[in-house]
């Protein structure tokens, strides 16, 4: 009982450098070198790396061996919109880096407005190859910034998890940024809290996290069906057993349409869910 090969394929993008794993510079370059060189390769995405970080990046590239290939990195800039032209000259300026994305937060104000400028900057400043995200204000109504995505040619970015209960999205507000991003054809990644393939609590804080196995259903949900309710069942399953034959169900095209809707989410290990898959019998 396997899924589609289609259904994982880059989907971990690597953010070993940041909590809670938190991982040194000079383990996680390394340990990501080794993922992308591996078996490990066709389900690991970017390496994940936040601007102000980019220093210490290149200075542990100074310190490898010759002969490594350019490294794919996407940039968070957590200082917002006015930060992204820096961010993408300093990738644009060494040869040993590839820039595969820019993720930047919306920022405060009108939700749609703040959108609207972060992806404008992302517009001004990505080069051709490049994908720009916008953290998406939590709370919020998705549709209309989903719209302004679109028209800007840009994907969303949202926010699962975190280091207090009111940083994981309800089954219901997940669900309803599924089905936003599904009905205006903007590709959605999801950063913290997606530690395991399926919904759990917490046994050390209590808090509900998402799956991200659940997730990939419900988008493959919310690609077939528009009513938000289709994705929140499916985000809402905590039988292992039940998810897994779920997955093990879909077609290659069933697969595609789930991750033109998830493209991918930020993991500070490449390790678990990958043994979660595996112990679900999903990996080929």
């Amino acid at each position: 009982m396997t899924a589609p090969a289609a259904l994982f394929a880059g989907l971990l993008h690597d953010a070993a450098l940041f909590p809670p794993g938190d991982a040194p510079m000079a383990r996680a370059l390394p340990e990501h070198r080794a993922h992308r060189a591996g078996p490990r390769a066709r389900w690991v995405g970017p390496f994940l790396v936040a601007a102000d970080r980019l220093p210490e990046l290149r200075a542990a590239l100074d310190a490898e061996h010759g002969g490594a290939p350019p490294l794919e990195v996407a940039v968070t800039v957590p200082a917002g919109a006015g930060g992204v032209a820096g961010a993408v000259a300093a990738v644009r300026a060494d040869p040993r880096l590839r820039l595969a994305g820019v993720e930047v937060p919306a920022g405060g104000g009108d939700p749609a407005a703040a959108v609207r400028r972060a992806a404008d900057a992302l517009t001004a400043a990505l080069p051709e190859g490049a994908r720009g995200h916008v953290e998406l204000p939590p709370g919020t109504d998705p549709r209309p910034l989903m719209a302004a995505l679109r028209a800007a040619g840009h994907g969303a970015k949202v926010r699962t998890g975190g280091l207090a209960a009111a940083a994981f999205p309800t089954v219901q507000e997940l669900a309803r940024v599924l089905a936003a991003a599904a009905a205006s054809g903007v590709p959605l990644k999801c950063t913290a809290g997606l530690h395991h393939a399926v919904r759990h609590t917490d046994p050390a804080t209590g808090f509900d996290h998402h799956g991200f196995l659940n997730v990939l259903l419900a988008a493959r949900a919310a690609a077939a069906d528009p009513d938000p309710g289709a994705a929140a069942a499916a985000l809402a399953e905590r039988d292992a057993a039940r998810l897994a034959r779920a997955a093990a169900a879909l077609d290659d095209a069933g697969a595609r349409a789930a991750r033109a809707v998830f493209t991918g989410f930020g993991t500070c290990s490449v390790a678990e869910p990958l043994a979660d898959l595996a112990a679900l019998g999903l990996l080929r």
